[in-house]
This record gives structure tokens, C-alpha cells and sequence, in this order.
């Protein structure tokens, strides 16, 4: 089965534009567990746009599931990371400035530093995930560091899908496949949401988990959180019933 973890970073942007403490993170990330979240991922930037890291400490003692901690691996980020400790930690190479996350590691360039983060993390028993572009070089270079996993950057995916879906999935089966032969597990991330996250898990069903926050928590606004974390899970756990047009 594939899990699905929750991106609550849109909640904290919408408390942090008016001040206060509405709506409550911690509340909306145990919500998210109860009714069907399979683990909440918090990415804090360190301009603090959205999730604060004061906000990873007050989650992270009532959580349930699992915990995906994600972020570039400044100096700040590993310290919270070592004091936290979460299940899993998924760095990406955000610049500072970046509104998102838009590209994959060039693993190979920083493979000493981002080795030296896994052999860290695992002091902890971390999982450590890297978040990467959907190409084998890439994938190589990341299964070469000891990371547990990969984290396919899905927004070419998403960005494709509406054109040709069968030519947006391809390099992502190729690269989920290079993955798992070489003993990874495959997370997916980004862009993903009710219409093409079916197709994604059917063509790969062997992902370990997707992380989603935008379009979720968006699709909330109209249908409630959960409702709307229903039809994720059943988009992941019966992805034939929702291919598009028919298609498998």
C-alpha cells in the first residue's frame, strides 16, 4: 500500500498571515491522523514563510504516525533534525529564496556532503530520503550516498500529465524501477493531486509514499479535511477506479 503523508505547510501559511494561532497546526496535523493520514511532513524555510520550526517541536511529541521532516541541510535544519528525530528526513536543494521546490539534487556534485548527512542521520535511526529528479545519473548517485530512499520530484509529471498521460509517466516507472533494483524505496512528491495521483500510483504501484500538501489542503476548503483525505487514500488504495478515461 502506498501511504500518504500530509503537507501542513499551507496551514501554517494561512495562520502566519494574520497572527495568532488559527488555524491551529498541531491540532490540523492530528485531524490529518485521525482521519486517515498515514504521517504529516513539515518543511520549514528559514524565513519561516510557513512552518515554523517551533511548530515541528509542538507537533511532533503528539503524533501518531510517522513524521517526514523536510528541508535543505543548512546548519539550523540538521541541529533541528538531530533534536527532533524524525522517521524520516527528505532534503531537498532549495536555495533559501526558492517560493518552492522546483528541481532534484545534483547528487553527484554534493555527494560528499549529502553521504556525510545519511551516515549522521542514521546515528539516529533516520531515514534519510533525497529528493531527486526522475533520471537513473541522478538516482545512481543517490542509492551511492546510503540513502534509504528517493523522493521522485513529480512536478514535470504533473505538468505533462493533461497533454499525454503515458508519456508523463515513463521517466518516472523508468526511474521508480531503477530505484527499487538497486534496493531504494520510492517516495513521490509534488504537483500531485485528485487527478493524477490514480494514474501515478497504478503505473507505480510499488511507491512507498506520496506527500501532498497544496492541492489537499485546497480541495478541503470545498469538501472538508476529511473527506477530501478520503479521496486521496482511495485514489492510492483503488487507483483503477479513477484512471483516466478508462484507461490502465
Amino acid at each position: 500500500m502506498i501511504n500518504l503523508s500530509v503537507n501542513v505547510n499551507k496551514v501554517a501559511t494561512i495562520r502566519n498571515s494574520r497572527g495568532g494561532n488559527v488555524p491551529d497546526v498541531r491540532q490540523v496535523a492530528l485531524d490529518c491522523e485521525r482521519f486517515g493520514a498515514d504521517g504529516i511532513t513539515m518543511h520549514p524555510r528559514p524565513d519561516s514563510r510557513h512552518i515554523r520550526y517551533s511548530d515541528v517541536y509542538d507537533v511532533k511529541p503528539f503524533m501518531r504516525t510517522t513524521l517526514n521532516l523536510e528541508g535543505f541541510p543548512d546548519e539550523n535544519f540538521v541541529n533541528l533534525v538531530m533534536k527532533v528525530q524524525p522517521a524520516q528526513v527528505t532534503l531537498v536543494p532549495d536555495e533559501p529564496e526558492a517560493l518552492t521546490s522546483d528541481h532534484g539534487w545534483d547528487v553527484e556534485a554534493n555527494f560528499k556532503r549529502l553521504s556525510e548527512l545519511v551516515a549522521l542521520f542514521a546515528t539516529k535511526n533516520i531515514r534519510t530520503s533525497l529528493f531527486v529528479d526522475a533520471d537513473k545519473d541522478k538516482i545512481h548517485w543517490a542509492a551511492k550516498t546510503g540513502a534509504s530512499r528517493i523522493e521522485l520530484y513529480t512536478g514535470p509529471y504533473a505538468a505533462q500529465f493533461t497533454t499525454n498521460e503515458y508519456f508523463a509517466v515513463h521517466s518516472f516507472v523508468l526511474g521508480a524501477q531503477y530505484a527499487k533494483d538497486l534496493g531504494m524505496g520510492v517516495n513521490a512528491g509534488h504537483d500531485l493531486n485528485q487527478d493524477n495521483l490514480a494514474w501515478l500510483a497504478a503505473k507505480i504501484p510499488f511507491l512507498d509514499e506520496v506527500s501532498i500538501g497544496h492541492a489537499l489542503i485546497s480541495d478541503a476548503l470545498y469538501d472538508g479535511l476529511e473527506a477530501t483525505i478520503g479521496k486521496y487514500q482511495s485514489r492510492l488504495k483503488n487507483p483503477s477506479l479513477f484512471l483516466p478515461r478508462g484507461k490502465y
